[in-house]
């Protein structure tokens, strides 16, 4: 097994397992059979975030398919540089699973909260906001580092920062949702990174 077929293949075992985790939460909050109205994303997000992050989809398929078919993109990075990829790829799926077990029937792909939301402050919740964007942005840096491709990264950086657009509409609602307790929990948590304890009191 050559070099670029070995990261190839951790990256397949990557993106199968990230697939396999996210299908599994989806279809258990799918159960509800809740209509969503994700207008309230706000027509730059609907139009923007998810032909992004398919082209993101896309772009990770055809290097698992062949390399070749991007290699207009890659770049030549350092063999340790692409093994932190590798590392940073198993702290995502490790984070992912735990958010989505922490949310359980609560997930939503949109910003739309279910009539039977719970404010979930537990987890990796207890930290910050957000995880679930987190996890996405580990494993955005680790499957451009895997596969050395700069089109992925540019893609994942463009796919997070909509996300970080969309999470300030998702807190509104949530803040309308829960009132007082999330105004309380948000005092005391960070969006995307941990508050120091200073800074929480």
């Amino acid at each position: 097994m050559n070099q670029e077929t070995m990261f190839r293949a951790i990256l397949g075992a990557g993106f199968v397992a990230v697939v396999a985790i996210t299908l599994y939460h989806r279809i258990r909050s799918w159960a509800s059979k809740e209509k969503l109205d994700r207008r309230q994303e706000g027509l730059f997000i609907l139009v923007t975030l998810r032909p992004v992050a398919l082209l993101l989809w896309l772009a990770v398929i055809a290097y698992l398919i062949d390399p070749a078919w991007m290699a207009w993109s890659s770049v030549p990075l350092p063999v340790w540089l692409r093994w932190m990829g590798v590392v940073v790829c198993i702290l995502g799926v490790g984070l992912l699973a735990w958010t989505l077990r922490g949310l359980g029937t609560n997930l939503t792909d949109t910003v739309v909260t279910r009539p039977a939301h719970t404010l979930v402050t537990h987890g990796p919740y207890r930290w910050v906001r957000h995880p679930f964007y987190d996890a996405t942005a580990f494993l955005i840096l680790a499957f451009a580092l895997i596969a050395a491709n700069w089109f992925v990264l540019l893609a994942g950086g463009v796919v997070f920062a909509l996300l970080a657009l969309r999470a300030r509409t998702e807190e509104v609602m949530l803040l309308a949702r829960f009132g007082d307790p999330y105004r309380e929990y948000r005092a005391h948590t960070g969006r995307f990174i941990p508050k120091s304890r200073a800074g929480a009191r």
